[in-house]
Order: structure tokens, then C-alpha cells, then sequence
């Protein structure tokens, strides 16, 4: 039996700070990062803590969520890519390292079922 969800932790380093300030961009790329796992939004939030600040982001998704949290001062983000069901998690997180190009990324991916569920 295949787990219930797959869940992705990403760290990027070395992405362009502009990017990493920029709510509007930022939710506008976790939407396409959810398009391309074919995963569906119910709800999307992004709060800009402020002038040359980061971000935190989050889609709320029928199948799980995506979130990302920003340190333009340090050009380094932390991403949760978490999907259940039909979704492609993995393209999500192709997507989310193509367009934020970092220098270095690294990642894990974490497969969520209740203990006792015989895989």
C-alpha cells in the first residue's frame, strides 16, 4: 500500500533577495508550483513582514498544503511541500527550485502514514 502523503522540506540558498521580498511573486509562484503537481488551491496567504523583509506564504490545497518562509537578507528560503492523494509533490518542488534558481538547494522528503498501516 503506498503511504497517504508525501511531505518535502527545501532549503534554498543564494536565491535573489528582490524575489525572496516580493509577496505578490511569491504567492504567484507557489500557485504555479501547485499547478504543476496538479494539485488544487482552496486558499492562499502571503504576509510581507515589511521594507527589505521576508515573506511567509501559504497555499492551502485540497490535497495538503505548500508554504515558504523568507530571508532576503541571508537569500535563503525554507519550503513545506506537502501532498496527499493524485498530487505530484516532486514536480512541485522541481518547479519551486527552477524558478527560484538557487546557488544550492537541498531537500527531504518524508513519507506521512499512520503507524500502524501496513505499506
Amino acid at each position: 500500500m503506498k503511504p497517504l502523503g508525501q511531505h518535502y522540506l527545501l532549503e534554498c540558498d543564494g536565491v535573489e533577495a528582490e524575489l525572496l521580498a516580493n509577496p505578490t511573486q511569491l504567492q504567484t509562484l507557489l500557485y504555479m508550483a501547485a499547478q504543476a503537481a496538479q494539485a488544487q488551491v482552496l486558499f492562499a496567504h502571503c504576509h510581507h513582514f515589511g521594507e527589505g523583509q521576508g515573506v511567509t506564504g501559504v497555499l492551502l490545497l485540497q490535497e495538503s498544503h505548500i508554504s515558504i518562509h523568507t530571508w532576503p537578507e541571508y537569500s535563503y528560503a525554507a519550503i513545506d511541500v506537502f501532498m496527499c492523494g493524485e498530487a505530484q509533490p516532486q514536480c512541485a518542488v522541481d518547479y519551486l527550485i527552477n524558478c527560484l534558481q538557487p546557488t544550492q538547494h537541498r531537500y527531504q522528503m518524508v513519507e506521512r502514514s499512520p503507524q500502524n498501516m501496513s505499506l
